[in-house]
């Protein structure tokens, strides 16, 4: 009797075909979601740049189509700071099929110094894009998602995120704002969410998935160039060099997200990141951490998410 054949290993140079899907990647003109743009549009799929600087997002979309022949991409003016602008945002995404069948919530904004800054709506920058953001931009999102047949939210998160905790009683940072911390925190809390979510999804019966990635350690010195959009000299990449043994360029980085987009063994719930030692590598899933998966956190996260954005639906609009 013959054994079952065995799926072909994961190569992340040679993808899956996703033509006919569409994705959107906020934060997609830029870093790890260029490069998750970039590496989807290879597989024929439409993927959707969210960019809050048009210029920004019509070089990466040059970018892309030099090196994609035939790439089919497009740009959403998409602003995460500021929440009365999202539903709106959906609604220009005008999909030909009524449906998205993966959004990679990649944007994040990083700040290295004080003073502490807030969004439109006053809420902490880091806390309020990186996750905020993204919650309320996922409750828009439900219907397209819902409407495709395994729709996935595919969060990035960071590895930072495994040596912070929430504070609970102070998630805006407003009583000890030190931004390094708070960027962790923020990325942190975007993981609480994609675990919760999946439960969420769970419990009401979805089809989509909600899945968590990172993207390891992630250089610029270590990237290739990608006029206009990221450039490295030759002394950069060379200074780099000795990185290499730890950590990776950012095309790399974007392998376990890409992967947590397309492979169709991922399953909700899960945690994907680089191989070795989380920091660089093929993609793998890996083992969630404790405190990543809390549902007693998760649930006070969820909670104050909910009343921050004025979101009422406990399910995200999910059924």
């Amino acid at each position: 009797m013959s054994s079952a054949p065995q799926s072909r290993p994961w190569d992340v140079h040679r993808l899956p075909s996703a033509e006919g899907r569409n994705f959107l990647v906020t934060g997609g003109n830029a870093g790890i979601g260029y490069f998750t743009a970039e590496q989807l549009a290879a597989t024929g799929a439409l993927v959707v740049v969210g960019s809050r600087n048009p210029a920004k997002a019509d070089a990466a979309l040059a970018s892309i189509r030099s090196r994609v022949p035939g790439a089919r991409v497009r740009h959403l003016h998409l602003d995460l700071a500021d929440l009365s602008t999202l539903k709106s945002a959906v609604d220009g995404l005008a999909l030909d099929v009524g449906r998205l069948d993966a959004v990679v919530h990649n944007a994040g904004v990083a700040l290295d110094d004080p003073p502490r800054r807030e969004t439109e709506d006053g809420h902490e920058l880091m806390f309020g894009t990186n996750h905020l953001g993204h919650y309320a931009l996922t409750r828009w999102l439900a219907p397209l998602l819902s409407a495709a047949p395994a729709g996935r939210v595919v969060t990035v998160g960071s590895f930072a995120a495994r040596s912070e905790r929430l504070d609970l009683d102070d998630l805006q940072s407003t009583r000890d704002y030190r931004p390094k911390r708070t960027y962790g925190r923020s990325k942190l809390a975007q993981m609480c969410f994609g675990f919760e979510l999946d439960r969420r999804l769970r419990a009401v019966g979805s089809t989509v998935l909600s899945v968590v990635a990172h993207p390891g350690g992630a250089l610029d010195s270590l990237t290739p160039s990608r006029p206009p959009v990221s450039t490295s000299t030759p002394g950069e990449r060379m200074r780099g060099l000795p990185a290499a043994l730890m950590v990776q360029g950012k095309d790399a980085g974007a392998w376990p997200v890409v992967r947590a987009v397309l492979d169709s063994d991922v399953q909700g719930g899960q945690l994907w990141g680089p191989r070795v030692f989380g920091l660089r590598g093929r993609p793998r899933r890996e083992p969630v951490p404790a405190h990543m998966a809390d549902p007693a956190v998760a649930a006070h996260l969820w909670a104050a998410s909910a009343e921050l954005t004025g979101t009422t639906d406990p399910h995200l609009g999910f059924r």
